[in-house]
């Protein structure tokens, strides 16, 4: 509790008492814990009458009849207390003092995650917002816990200055490849996307948004932790390096059903939504390819990059094209260098 206050830069009193009210009064004036009725009524009694906030609206008259603390407004007939003042003050003092039975409302937390902080002062760079941004995701992340639901994606905007030439908001949207609600790994998300962000014009709040939230799913019961890592652990290694180097620079090999394999090529964003195609197997085939291939050196009638290459798999013979007007008739091999690295080479036949 006290960690999450600090992040939310509050402050709290805690008190004991039989009451919940008598709490809220001791919690206000100091942090006095107390657990018998008895004891209580003794604490109460010496305290302003003002901590009663239902007093207040009546304080000049009680200050005209010489009242100073709760005792003094407690020895006061109640019959001519309850026709000036009414009921809700007597009820207080009732709860407080442990002589009506209190009755507390759940609190109720809103259906969709919404919150924003004003800044102190004008930001005119992204990279300062670490501080609100980390203060909303703490809220961010206790909404979640008690409604039991992960996020799958975030909005956070900047709310520029108002005025004749306002701007409107600067807002970046994270998406989770896998729902989540770990205060720390929103938060290092955030950084990396502040990192990459300029802001056009200062900007004065910062707000949160849950964009999109799923049902919260248990964790692991496994004993052991999984080799390689759990399947949750990639995930989060994904959304880090899309937070970090951006979308379009996070791919996935995406084959397209072509045999020549400059076409099949083909690569997407990670979080791109397809069918995915089945690979061909029994079929030696590289991780990547060059983008464009590179002519390679003879060296003594041998292929020759970095050091001689020598044929390491028979050749696999390519011949397609001739449907669209790009024919290759190409041979093609696998040759290892003296360092053991291995390359697709062809020739032109």
């Amino acid at each position: 509790a006290k960690a999450i206050l600090d992040a939310l830069g509050l402050t709290a009193r805690i008190s004991a008492a039989p009451t919940g009210q008598g709490a809220w009064l001791l919690a206000k004036h100091g942090n006095r814990r107390v657990l018998k009725l008895a004891s209580l009524e003794r604490v109460l009694e010496p305290l302003p009458m003002l901590a009663v906030p239902e007093i207040r609206s009546f304080a000049d008259w009680f200050s005209g009849l010489g009242c100073e603390s709760i005792a003094d407004v407690r020895r006061l007939p109640r019959a001519g207390l309850q026709r000036r003042c009414g009921e809700h003050l007597l009820d207080s003092l009732d709860r407080a003092f442990g002589t009506a039975p209190e009755l507390f409302d759940w609190l109720e937390l809103p259906p969709t995650f919404s919150a924003r902080l004003e800044l102190p002062d004008r930001l005119e760079h992204a990279d300062g917002a670490v501080f609100a941004a980390h203060r909303l995701i703490v809220q961010l992340c206790g909404w979640l816990c008690a409604k039991q639901l992960a996020v799958t994606a975030i909005t956070l905007s900047f709310e520029h200055e108002r005025g004749r030439e306002a701007m409107a908001p600067t807002s970046i949207d994270i998406a989770l490849g896998e729902a989540a609600w770990r205060e720390d790994h929103l938060l290092r998300l955030v950084k990396e996307r502040l990192h990459r962000l300029t802001l056009e014009a200062p900007a004065i709040v910062v707000r949160l948004d849950a964009s999109k939230v799923d049902a919260a799913m248990p964790a692991t019961d496994q004993l052991f932790p999984q080799p390689g890592g759990s399947p949750a652990d990639h995930a989060r290694l994904i959304e880090l390096l899309i937070a970090r180097n951006g979308e379009e620079n996070v791919l996935r090999p995406a084959p397209t059903a072509d045999y020549r394999p400059e076409i099949a090529n083909r690569w997407v964003s990670i979080n791109h939504v397809e069918k995915k195609m089945e690979l061909p197997k029994g079929l030696p085939r590289p991780t990547w390819m060059l983008a464009t291939p590179v002519r390679l050196l003879m060296r003594q009638h041998r292929p020759f990059y970095g050091s001689p290459l020598k044929m390491v798999s028979p050749g696999e013979r390519i011949e397609a094209g001739w449907f669209d007007g790009a024919l290759v008739t190409r041979d093609y091999f696998v040759m290892q260098g003296e360092d053991r690295s291995c390359y697709w080479v062809y020739y032109e036949r």
